[in-house]
């Protein structure tokens, strides 16, 4: 089956943010990036905020499937250090490819979020972390701690700054690199740090 034309076009709206921002993004900067005729993008999107908001929408479902799709089985009983290594460890794998086969969704995805700050309209870019803080909080559940909504809640916040770091900021240039044995050896230190320190009564 041909893919949707309108997917197509919003992920080529993602490549193009993430390769020169949101100043960056227009209908024709898309048409070239999907190898489409010109005007093809403003027929389907007529504006540019029609444009940004099929790229959130976009982003949703890929997270949404992706989640569904990855979401790993519950850790076997075992006692709660056992289940936060195996967390981290677990964790630690998904980062790290979301790091690099999911590079631009992350890069598009913080400069969505920035603009929803000035556009409520793709305020809703900004629930992209609610199933995540329900997966995490079912896994916490299953590794034993005794309150893995909140454990949840400040994780998916960590992570979010963790990734962020890793993409844009410091350790984008000082850590190790994605997708190497020893980039994903630091997440699951990093992440066992943070697990522990988030879910000591």
């Amino acid at each position: 089956m041909a893919p949707d034309r309108r997917e197509v076009l919003a992920d080529a709206a993602i490549e193009v943010i993430a390769a020169h921002g949101m100043r960056g993004l227009t209908h024709r900067a898309v048409d070239a990036a999907a190898a489409v005729p010109p005007g093809s993008t403003s027929y389907y999107f007529r504006t540019r905020q029609a444009l940004v908001a099929a790229v959130v929408h976009r982003l949703l479902a890929l997270d949404t499937a992706e989640l569904a799709a990855g979401t790993p089985a519950p850790a076997p009983a075992r006692a709660a250090a056992d289940g936060l290594d195996w967390l981290a460890a677990v964790a630690a794998e998904s980062l790290d490819r979301w790091l690099v086969s999911g590079r631009s969704r992350l890069l598009a995805r913080y400069a969505c979020m920035l603009e929803a700050g000035r556009d409520p309209a793709l305020r809703e870019i900004l629930s992209t972390g609610a199933p995540f803080r329900a997966m995490a909080a079912d896994l916490l559940a299953g590794a034993g701690v005794a309150d893995p909504e909140r454990a949840a809640r400040d994780l998916v916040a960590c992570i979010d700054g963790l990734l962020f770091d890793r993409i844009a900021g410091l350790s984008a240039v000082a850590g190790p690199r994605p997708g190497t044995p020893r980039h994903r050896a630091d997440l699951t230190a990093t992440l066992r740090a943070l697990l522990t320190a988030l879910t000591t009564p």
